[in-house]
């Protein structure tokens, strides 16, 4: 199977078990998104998505964000750990581009603690120094 694909397999489908992650899974949240979370080490990551039209009236918006973070969990299912997640849009989503709902995807992913594996380079913030490089040690200011 190629891993690209986003079979109905990794899909969360069924009304029971979305009111099931809202009641009994964990949620974290921002903004313009919220994340719920059921692990179950039975079923491999399965992807939910509810995106209202209080997000978006217009349903070209409204599956241009779906298609996004579909897009984004399909390339990470491998490496998340097994459950369910249901990602509920906000109205500011509408707003975002899609790097910038991937990225809040992401955050949410991680502080979930639900990325088993993933490990994404850190950016530094800016305005931070880098950290010392072992070719360029800091001097030894010596005794005294």
């Amino acid at each position: 199977m190629n891993s690209s694909r986003f079979p109905r397999t990794a899909r969360v489908r069924a009304r029971s078990d979305f009111d099931r992650i809202f009641k009994h899974g964990r949620r974290v949240a921002l903004p313009v998104l919220a994340l719920h979370f059921q692990a179950d080490a039975d079923v491999p990551a399965r992807l939910g998505l509810a995106v209202s039209r209080k997000v978006d009236p217009n349903a070209v918006g409204r599956n241009r964000i779906k298609r996004v973070f579909r897009d984004a969990f399909r390339h990470l299912r491998a490496e998340l750990a097994p459950g369910d997640y249901v990602l509920v849009a906000r109205p500011g989503a509408s707003k975002l581009s899609g790097e910038e709902l991937r990225a809040a995807f992401h955050s949410l992913l991680k502080r979930a603690g639900a990325r088993s594996a993933l490990a994404l380079p850190e950016t530094a913030a800016p305005g931070t120094m880098p950290a010392a490089s072992p070719s360029h040690p800091t001097p030894d200011p010596g005794p005294g």
